[in-house]
């Protein structure tokens, strides 16, 4: 598994930080946003450290795919027919935890244009 000391997604996978994981696979996990966004507010982060979704695709082929797989478990699960997913890339893009993770947001009405 590719871990980056300092990444706190990496601490979370590898259970050097404990975490109330939602959600969990072979290759992905989900947690609850602790600043959530709406009112469902998940983050789905793949297990090994890529630093965006771009760079998940070159490194870990499959691994987008899973993710996607666990939002549609999730909304399932939730009983969650509407939704969106967003990968944010860079701080300017808001990314924070520079660790490939998709948000799934749901429960409100979302606006579009975002942001």
């Amino acid at each position: 598994m590719t871990v980056q000391a300092d990444c706190l997604f990496c601490k979370f996978a590898n259970g050097q930080i404990p975490v109330a994981k939602i959600y969990e696979s072979e290759r992905v996990f989900a947690i609850n946003d602790i600043a959530p966004q709406a009112p469902t507010h998940i983050l789905i982060i793949p297990k090994v450290h890529s630093a965006d979704a771009a760079a998940t695709a070159l490194e870990q082929a499959g691994t987008l795919d899973e993710l996607f797989i666990a939002v549609g478990d999730i909304a399932a699960d939730l009983g969650i027919s509407d939704y969106r997913t967003v990968f944010n890339t860079g701080a300017g893009a808001g990314q924070s935890v520079f660790h490939a993770h998709v948000h799934l947001l749901a429960g409100r009405a979302l606006a579009w244009p975002p942001g």
